[in-house]
Formats: structure tokens, C-alpha cells, sequence
């Protein structure tokens, strides 16, 4: 996620942090350089010729010109105008009222509203909430199929209705059925296009003619970049859309619609896709971004993951464990499983501070398959062999080669880097340290 700008940004914050006193002429060209990297990230140019000058009037300023430390009261200052750039402060969802609350999801064909339907259904779940999933685009079969196969996965209720219906008028059903379902939060899967045209605006202004959404929420690529803008702008032209849903920010996306839609339409961006996992959607927090962005990490978001899918009594159990030396190859392998609960090694990563900054990470990105074959070797043991990695001598490491696909490299790896780890973690257990799961600390 924004790869290249924080690379580009940090390099310029660099040189800036290598003078000891900023002048005029060096806070020029450091934002002749900030705005090159936003335009490449494919930033709206009137966007980026605002926040620069904004930029440029605090920088030049006296709290940076007599500071003890000017770079660092630069960059300061830019994260506090990305900031404010992208909302300033978290806009949720508006659930306030009377139920059922109506949610509709619009947007192009190929931007990931069926999908995100599900992720929201899960998100409002986790939240206290029963969502009803609403198949609104009988256009496309496959939808209302994908939308009904999402609802059973997650055990969310779907709303069935004929296929000779209007869109409109399948919606007006569901919000009645809602109340006999226990539902309180209706998602409607509305139809889209390839592009944005006569008949598809008329649908949609009759559906939120009809049902009065508390929030029509816009879905868009953000790997379209400014595209993702005009489409955003349109939408909120024709229907005035309550907020935004970025999906497939964890692909190549250069930052464009992230730093722009707000901007441009004055509607915030309210959650983010960064997966494929129907877990995978996060709130939007404008400030956590431009910590990212500047290569500061997202310490917050990465807690907050952290205590959502830890389990205490698990954490008890393990300190327990630590402490008698009695931390074993099963808790190892349920600790690997902890992490890939809060997502990809990846995207937490990308939220510890610095990590952006190290070139040499490109090169060391964990290779998620490798979580694979470690459960597979592990699986391969016996029972005692994984309660005591010490009796496993060379017969035995070939047999648990030969049963998990491997080979003896990979088992003697694994039982490398499992000492290290236990080694590590009976450590931090006597010093106190634990909190988060053993294996972050």
C-alpha cells in the first residue's frame, strides 16, 4: 500500500532532516519534490497544487524556520495536511434511529460490491449488529448467486425474491421481511455497469426514492486511481452519496484515490478493502493513513487487529507454559495460526513504524507459503515428537520430510528457528513482556 510514495516521501524528508537550519529555498525544493512524488501516486493536480501551497504557508513559518529540529516540524506538518486532506477525523456509519437502517452499496461493474457486501455483513456482525443481505442486481445471476453463497458462509440471513421483480421494489420487501429475520441493518447489492449511464442513475434514484437509505455508500477501485475520483464525483453528482468503500488497497494502488476523493467530492472515505478474506475490510481513519504514507506505521490499527482475534485465556495458558519451559511445537504452530487470524504478514508489517523505510524488507518479505509448509511439518510429527523436538534424530526427520512433501532442509529450518523463537520468548516472558501475542514481542 503506497510503496513508492513513502519511498519517495522518506527520501525527501531525509535530505530535509540533514540540514541543521531549513531555509526558504531548501523547503522549496523539498515540495517541489513532495508534489512530483503525489502526481506520480496519480493525486488530483488541483488536490496536490492546494495541499502544497497549504504546506507551504506552514512551512515556511516561524515554528519551522527557528526550530531545533525543522525537518521534523516539516514533516509535522505534512502528515497533519494529509490528515485533513483525507477527512481529518473518522466519519462511521450513520446508525442512528429508527430500524431496519437501510445500507445501499452502488457503484461499476468489477469494483467488488457483492464481495464487500459480505465483508460489511461480517464487519456489522462483529460490531453487535444483524445484517440482512439484499440481492438488488437481477441483472446478473451470478451475483445474486455469489451474494447467496457469501450469506451462508457467514451465517448471515439472505433475502430471496423473485427474479421478475424490479430492483426497487425487491428492496421495499426486504425492509419489511427485515423485523421476522432479527435483522436491523439491510446491505443492498445494487446492480452496476461498465459505465456510468441513463438507465442504471434512474434504477438507483428509485431505489433511494423508495427505501430512504441512511447511507448510499459508494463502491471503487482504488487501483484505478483517479479514475476511482471521476467515478466517485459522478455518483455523488447524480445520487449525493453518504461516503466511500476503497476496495483493493492492499494491490498496487499508487494513493491517488485515497488522498483525492475527499477532496474533490467532500465525502469521506469510510472503510478499506485490503484483502480477499471476507475479513479483510477496516475502518478508515484519515490520520492512520498519512502515518503510513509517511512511513510511520499504524500501530493502533495493528493492536486493535491484535485484540480482536487474541484469545486471553490462550495467552494465559501460553505464559504458564513460558515459564515452566514447557512451550512446545503445537504452541508454536498455534501461534503462526494466531498470526494469519489478524492478516498477512504483509500487511502487518506495513503497520509497525520504520518498516516502510528499509529497503532491504523488500527482499525479506515472508513468503506466506512457508506458513504452509511449517503446519505441514509440524502435522507430519507424532504427538510426542512435537511435546519434545529433542528425539526427533535423522531417521525421523526424513520420515516427517517424506510425509509433509518436504525436505530434511526444511525440517532442520524449522527446528532452527523454533529454538531461536522459544529461546526468545521464555526471555521476554521473565522480563515481563507479554501483551500482545508471544510471537510480536
Amino acid at each position: 500500500m503506497f510503496d513508492n510514495l513513502t519511498e519517495k516521501l522518506n527520501k525527501t524528508f531525509k535530505a530535509l532532516k540533514g540540514h541543521g537550519k531549513l531555509s526558504k529555498k531548501n523547503i522549496q525544493n523539498a515540495l517541489k519534490e513532495v508534489r512530483m512524488a503525489l502526481l506520480e501516486a496519480d493525486v488530483n493536480y488541483k488536490v496536490v497544487k492546494r495541499l502544497i501551497e497549504d504546506i507551504r504557508q506552514r512551512a515556511v513559518g516561524q515554528e519551522v524556520l527557528e526550530s531545533l529540529t525543522p525537518g521534523q516540524q516539516v514533516i509535522k506538518i505534512v502528515n497533519q495536511e494529509l490528515t485533513l486532506l483525507m477527512g481529518g477525523d473518522r466519519s462511521d456509519l450513520h446508525l442512528v434511529g429508527r430500524t431496519p437502517f437501510a445500507l445501499m452499496l452502488v457503484g461499476l461493474q468489477g469494483s467488488g460490491k457483492t464481495t464487500t457486501a459480505g465483508k460489511l455483513a461480517l464487519h456489522l456482525r462483529n460490531q453487535g449488529r444483524n445484517p440482512y443481505l439484499v440481492p438488488a442486481d437481477v441483472y446478473r445471476p451470478a451475483a445474486i448467486e455469489q451474494l447467496s453463497r457469501l450469506g451462508s458462509q457467514l451465517g448471515v440471513p439472505v433475502h430471496s425474491a423473485g427474479s421478475n421483480l424490479r430492483p426497487e421494489d425487491i428492496c421495499l420487501e426486504a425492509m419489511s421481511k427485515a423485523g421476522g429475520v432479527g435483522a436491523d441493518v439491510l446491505i443492498m447489492d445494487t446492480a452496476g455497469r461498465l459505465h456510468i449511464d441513463d438507465e442504471l442513475m434512474e434504477e438507483l434514484v428509485r431505489i433511494k426514492e423508495q427505501v430512504n437509505p441512511v447511507e448510499i455508500l459508494l463502491v471503487a477501485d482504488a487501483m484505478t486511481g483517479q479514475d476511482a475520483v471521476n467515478v466517485a464525483k459522478r455518483f455523488n453528482q447524480l445520487l449525493d452519496i453518504t461516503g466511500v468503500l476503497l476496495t483493493k488497497m492492499e494491490g498496487d494502488a499508487r494513493g491517488g484515490a485515497a488522498l483525492s476523493i475527499k477532496a474533490v467530492t467532500d465525502k469521506p472515505i469510510k472503510f478499506i478493502g485490503v484483502g480477499e478474506k471476507l475479513d479483510a475490510l477496516e475502518p478508515f481513519f484519515p490520520d492512520r493513513m498519512a502515518s503510513r504514507i509517511l512511513g510511520m506505521g499504524d500501530m493502533l490499527s495493528l493492536i486493535e487487529k491484535t485484540q480482536s482475534e487474541f484469545d486471553q485465556k490462550e495467552a494465559l495458558k501460553l505464559e504458564k507454559k513460558l515459564r515452566k519451559r514447557e512451550f512446545d511445537l503445537e504452541d508454536f504452530q498455534k501461534q503462526l495460526r494466531q498470526i494469519k487470524k489478524i492478516g498477512s504478514i504483509d500487511q502487518i508489517l506495513g503497520m509497525l513504524p520504520g518498516m516502510g523505510q528499509l529497503k532491504q524488507l523488500k527482499q525479506l518479505k515472508p513468503d506466506e507459503k512457508d506458513l504452509v509448509k511449517i503446519e505441514a511439518i509440524i502435522n507430519s510429527m507424532t504427538k510426542e515428537e512435537r511435546s519434545n523436538h529433542k528425539i526427533l534424530n535423522g531417521s525421523r526427520r526424513k520420515r516427517v520430510a517424506r510425509g509433509s512433501g518436504t525436505k530434511v532442509q526444511d525440517v532442520n529450518r524449522l527446528l532452527k528457528h523454533f529454538t531461536q523463537t522459544k529461546k526468545m520468548m521464555e526471555h521476554l516472558t521473565n522480563k515481563g513482556h507479554l501483551g500482545m501475542p508471544p510471537i510480536f514481542q
